[in-house]
């Protein structure tokens, strides 16, 4: 029996992403066999696609060929030898990073995520990346508190709306940038908006809140836009930047800018959080939040905006659509199976 999956033979825009056939073999030893039924699709598969990436691991990005896919909610069919940690059967997702894009994948089994078989598979995979983002940015790192005002940069994709969700449920007092025609989801989750291409956002802050922000969580990471909203914090206030730098020469000065705000005694800090390199050295607290996210989304408390939803096996439609622009939240891969739920 074979299984689909796409491939990447080469650096470059959405058609670049092939479906190819493999073989459907037993899981090795300590591994799990995943059916897919949901995967997103999210900014960092193009960057990794068009050969941009800078967060793999290195910063040379992902050699070819590869399987994009950052995030996959799947169900366990069969697992290898000396697996204790999820019988087959199970509903689990998967921080993949790379490798999502596909009917079948191969994982460690003891890397698994516990997810709910009560929930939506393409409300679930979200929650996977985008939300565990926003929630480690907001609580693990910078520690908000209810009554504290907080801007987002970039708040109408994934993560932005996710940030939305969790600050409003969190009790912050909300700005967020945007583009205009993007606002509305921003004045839903009772956030003031801002709109990039016509407002100095600088300056509408300074204006509303002259004593200061105690929180900017940042998502575009780029270093003109951190400086100015580094400016905007209180003595005591923090921001926390993600995402992916326009190149390896930002990257550096990035860094030297957090480093810069480390060591200068100005009672503001400046954190970078990346995903993958945390869950490599801190899997306990992700397991955690990624329960209480799903007890969330079965409580009603969060449900992720998804802007559209695509058959699995058409991942270069729902690239193309997430390089637009246009899109307001998620894209999700759903998997037939998933999709009759």
């Amino acid at each position: 029996m074979n299984y689909k999956t796409f491939l990447v033979s080469r650096y470059g825009g959405p058609e670049e992403l092939q479906l190819v056939e493999r073989h459907l073999r037993a899981p090795a030893q300590g591994e799990a066999r995943i059916r897919v039924l949901a995967a997103t699709v999210s900014r960092p598969d193009v960057s990794v696609r068009r050969g941009e990436a800078l967060y793999s691991g290195t910063l040379l990005g992902q050699k070819l060929p590869f399987t994009p896919g950052y995030a996959v909610i799947g169900e366990v069919e069969a697992v290898g030898e000396k697996v204790r940690h999820v019988a087959v059967g199970a509903r689990v997702g998967v921080l993949t990073v790379v490798g999502g894009y596909t009917e079948v994948l191969y994982w460690r089994a003891d890397r698994l995520i516990p997810v709910p078989a009560t929930l939506d598979p393409a409300e679930a995979a979200p929650i996977i990346l985008n939300y565990i983002v926003a929630y480690q940015t907001m609580h693990r790192v910078a520690k908000v508190r209810a009554g504290e005002t907080a801007l987002i940069i970039g708040a109408s994709g994934g993560i932005g709306t996710a940030l939305l969700q969790l600050g409003a449920l969190a009790g912050l007092k909300l700005y967020a940038i945007a583009s205009q025609h993007k606002h509305a989801i921003l004045t839903a989750y009772s956030a003031t908006p801002i709109d990039y291409r016509t407002q100095d956002f600088v300056s509408v802050i300074r204006a509303a809140e002259p004593d200061g922000l105690d929180v900017v969580l940042d998502g575009m990471m780029r270093l003109k836009t951190m400086q100015e909203a580094l400016s905007l914090l209180r003595r005591g206030g923090r921001m926390v930047s993600f995402g992916e730098p326009a190149s390896r020469g930002e990257l550096l000065r990035i860094l030297g800018l957090a480093l810069r705000t480390k060591v200068t005694p100005n009672g503001k800090s400046l954190s970078l959080y990346g995903t993958s390199t945390y869950f490599l050295f801190d899997q306990k607290s992700y397991l955690e939040d990624w329960a209480t996210l799903f007890q969330w989304l079965e409580a009603g408390k969060i449900k992720p905006v998804i802007a559209a939803r695509f058959p699995l096996l058409e991942a270069a439609q729902a690239n193309a659509l997430l390089e637009s622009g246009a899109v307001i939240g998620n894209v999700v891969l759903v998997a037939p199976e998933a999709a009759r739920q």
